[in-house]
């Protein structure tokens, strides 16, 4: 399985960024990790930074980390591309209905996400994929 380090994941986000930037040949994930930056014009100051891999983006700032924002972003693509966990895909299609917006969806899933993986921590546990997808059919106005 692949696990990689902090600093790998954001050198991933601005190695990306320059790349797309420059037209340089991107790999697949690379390619769906540029449009998320596309995306998100209020974080291209932080990966045009190369001395952002080392900044702390801690929440008693007030920030949020643009590094994890991104990371949740392109982990709901994966979950999304193989629909797991299982009616992810369902959940996201009825939400995107729902909000008009494809990314409005995908940051309501980034919500549900975010909460599905406190809770992990809080309680120890794994995540409780299930009710990740239901607390997304809920924000779509769907029964869980």
């Amino acid at each position: 399985m692949f696990n990689p380090s902090r600093d790998q994941v954001r050198s991933f986000f601005v190695e990306t960024w320059r790349k797309y930037q420059a037209k340089e040949v991107l790999t697949p994930m690379e390619t769906i990790a540029a449009d998320i930056i596309a995306h998100h014009p209020e974080y291209h100051a932080v990966v045009e930074d190369p001395d952002a891999i080392d900044r702390d983006f801690p929440p008693e700032s007030g920030q949020i980390n643009p590094f994890l924002h991104l990371s949740l972003h392109l982990a709901i693509e994966e979950q999304l591309s193989i629909d797991q966990p299982p009616g992810i895909r369902a959940a996201f299609e009825a939400a995107c209905a729902r909000r008009g917006e494809r990314h409005d969806a995908l940051h309501d899933a980034l919500e549900c996400l975010g909460e599905t993986l406190f809770n992990a921590q809080r309680s120890g546990g794994a995540p409780d994929g299930a009710a990740y997808v239901a607390a997304l059919r809920k924000r779509a106005g769907l029964a869980a």
